[in-house]
């Protein structure tokens, strides 16, 4: 250990010996998202869930992964989600504190906020309060209900199981445990509405694609009771926008969520920050106006259909709706953005007629000017203000404009202050945000899930994945073994010559193409003159005809592959060298774009994936040099490297991918005592690339692989 860790792990008072075998990794990972005071926080929190004295487990899980969740979210939570476990353990409800640790990442990764992870912390903790019967199997099923249903309605339907079996509190495991009717039919009654989560790569691609923008999402909740309810708005951190969206009249919620996300994005391309402390609030609101005006029109100038979505959710207030005694400021602004916004309104009103004049005149002449809404918005505040817009009474009837953000994005206040969260906007504020990639250049590590098949369900994010690049050895060494294998060689390569692909096809019957197909076109003349009709398809092309396919080779590197097999005189070691040098060689003669992997575990929270090659590199001195590095050490769990191996497939874009798993026996780890678990989650593991279009190859020495690979 480190001094650097010694100096950490003193602070952590817990004397579980494994906490040390993990301690330096959790560390790594920790420093590498947090700062110095949330490594404090998060070791006094660890300190506090080891002093509960309900094993070993417990504060493993909560080094292990506290540094993802934060990663996800932000470092204010940590002494959150220990203080949780406390109040678990001090009120009956200790058996739920591993299953409420275990699902907490897989939970945050679907909020995908600070604000909605602390709204599932109260939740939580209202459940041990008022149901805790119910509470472990409601931890059980929660990544399922929140793909399923917005924090607010898992709220809702929480507490209609609470009050529907409030005399039957036996019967409450069943409810959250989905294993009633009951429970199946209010959850269908809550799940309404867009989730976010569930369109958010579509959105993510949307947004990319039509306005260049990669924005992150940091969605919220409507559905908790606040003094005042957040609205759409951006900042530094990206996109706030509501989990979940309901259908509006014949407007769907991922219209809405278009519409808004369409909006924010005029801004971020076209709008600039102005200097608060020069206007009034009144001119706030007026000059608010005319800039969302302007970069509306901007937006519907590149893509005209918004105009008809933005007019279908815009308010169109009554004119003359505001009654005598309350403030009409946000009626008549209301009514003047409808007539921007709408050159069909119906307003007779003098003076929305002459500023939507003034508007588009200004707008014609330069719809980049970023003085039009200051100038216009200060000139409709002096000749249309009047005391009754000081009333204390506001008319908000018709006037909140459910696309648009609050407009923080568009004001800079200069107060002075030594609390960024006394800023009214964040365009000057320090981003503390923490790379997610640790100082010493290290990825992170990535949690996986495995299958459970005595549950049939998943065990979120359950293993944990390291990787590193396979320090080299002598490439001499993989030279020499192909030179062992020259005649295998030249064999290869007679096969190889017959594999290549001729490059260059040709296509035929086109209506386009590059050249006349002379053959057709003659029986298309013939055709012609004997008065029938002709094949117009005269053209003919000639494309690429070659092999578009991928390949990963995956190697296991467990303690098992040192051993001689009885009757061969080289370790399987060796011959896995060979072979693999052979099929690079082979491989990388044909063409095709290959990796090479290898892995080995010592227990769940330490799966190790090495690389040799890279699907950029050549087989060159360096990956030649990595494979003649190979060591062997550990346990074979096989679920989690395939997994992972798939993430780097997934990525590609050939046609046909392919991942090759070379391993001498089945799946085994010292932390598993039933060989089925491990079996069952291979044959899960296969099943998942599969659905992904990744087909999984093993060549093995276990007769019985086909059962899990």
């Amino acid at each position: 250990m480190t001094h650097d860790a010694r100096f950490w792990r003193k602070q952590l008072e817990c004397s579980v010996a494994k906490v040390d075998d993990i301690f330096e990794d959790c560390l790594s990972e920790a420093l590498g998202v947090m700062s110095p005071g949330a490594v404090e926080d998060w070791l006094k929190g660890a300190s506090q869930i080891c002093g509960l004295g309900r094993g070993t487990e417990l504060v493993l899980i909560f080094l292990e992964e506290i540094p993802a969740i934060v990663s996800l979210t932000d470092e204010s939570v940590i002494l959150d989600i220990a203080d949780l476990a406390y109040f678990l353990s001090r009120n009956a409800c200790g058996k739920a504190i591993n299953p409420y640790l275990s699902t907490l990442t897989a939970v945050t990764r679907r909020l995908d906020s600070p604000d909605l992870l602390r709204d599932w912390l109260k939740l939580v903790r209202h459940m041990a309060l008022k149901a805790p019967e119910g509470l472990e199997p409601l931890l059980g099923k929660a990544v399922f209900l929140l793909g399923q249903l917005s924090i607010g309605g898992l709220r809702n339907w929480v507490e209609n199981g609470i009050h529907a079996y409030a005399g039957q509190r036996h019967r409450m495991g069943d409810f959250f445990a989905l294993q009633s009717a009951d429970s199946h039919a209010m959850l269908q009654r809550e799940r309404h509405g867009t989730l976010l989560v569930d369109h958010e790569r579509q959105l993510t691609m949307w947004l990319k694609a039509l306005w260049g923008l990669e924005k992150d999402f940091q969605p919220y909740s409507l559905a908790f009771d606040e003094l005042r309810k957040p609205v759409p708005h951006l900042d530094r951190l990206g996109f706030h926008i509501p989990d979940v969206y309901d259908d509006l009249d014949k407007i769907t919620g991922l219209e809405r969520y278009y519409a808004v996300l369409a909006h924010l994005s005029a801004h971020a391309l076209w709008s600039e920050p102005m200097l608060a402390d020069n206007f009034s609030p009144f001119q706030h609101l007026a000059i608010e106006v005319f800039e969302d005006a302007r970069i509306e029109h901007l937006a519907m100038a590149r893509y005209p259909g918004l105009g008809t979505l933005w007019r279908a959710l815009h308010p169109v207030p009554e004119e003359g709706a505001c009654p005598s005694g309350y403030s009409c400021i946000r009626h008549q602004l209301a009514m003047l953005s409808r007539a921007l916004l709408d050159p069909e309104h119906n307003y007779t009103d003098q003076v929305v007629h002459d500023y939507t004049a003034r508007f588009h005149e200004r707008f014609a002449q330069n719809p980049h000017d970023k003085k039009l809404a200051i100038e216009l918005g200060v000139k409709w505040l002096a000749q249309n203000y009047t005391h009754d817009f000081r009333q204390p009474k506001i008319w908000f009837e018709n006037t909140q404009i459910p696309y648009r953000d609050d407009n923080r994005y568009l004001w800079l206040f200069l107060e002075d202050t030594d609390d960024e969260d006394d800023f009214h906007s964040d365009h000057g504020a320090t981003d503390k945000t923490h790379d997610s990639q640790s100082s010493d250049g290290l990825l992170p590590p990535q949690h996986y899930p495995e299958w459970d098949y005595a549950s049939a369900s998943y065990r979120p994010d359950w293993a944990t994945v390291y990787e590193n690049i396979q320090p080299p050895g002598n490439a001499a060494f993989i030279d020499d073994l192909l030179a062992k294998h020259r005649q295998l060689a030249r064999q290869l390569k007679k096969i190889i010559d017959q594999l290549k692909p001729q490059q260059r096809r040709r296509v035929r019957y086109q209506e386009d193409g590059d050249e006349l197909d002379l053959e057709v076109l003659i029986r298309a003349w013939t055709e012609y003159k004997a008065r029938s009709t002709p094949d117009t398809r005269i053209m003919q092309s000639h494309v690429r005809d070659g092999r578009n396919i991928a390949v990963l080779l995956l190697l296991d590197l467990s303690q098992s592959i040192s051993d001689t097999p009885k009757g061969a005189s080289s370790s399987i070691l060796q011959l896995s060298q060979e072979a693999v040098s052979l099929l690079g060689w082979a491989v990388d003669a044909l063409g095709d774009p290959f990796a090479i992997a290898g892995f080995a575990s010592n227990t769940r929270h330490e799966v190790r994936y090495s690389h040799f090659k890279g699907f950029a590199e050549s087989w060159g001195h360096d990956p030649k040099a990595r494979l003649a590095g190979i060591e062997a050490g550990y346990s074979t769990r096989m679920g989690a490297a395939l997994r992972h191996a798939g993430r780097y497939l997934e990525q590609r874009r050939e046609e046909k991918k392919l991942l090759l798993l070379l391993t001498d026996g089945e799946p085994h780890d010292i932390d598993v005592s039933d060989g089925a678990y491990l079996h069952h989650d291979t044959h899960a593991a296969v099943g998942e690339l599969d659905s992904k279009g990744i087909s999984t190859f093993c060549i093995t020495l276990d007769a019985k692989a086909d059962d899990y690979v």
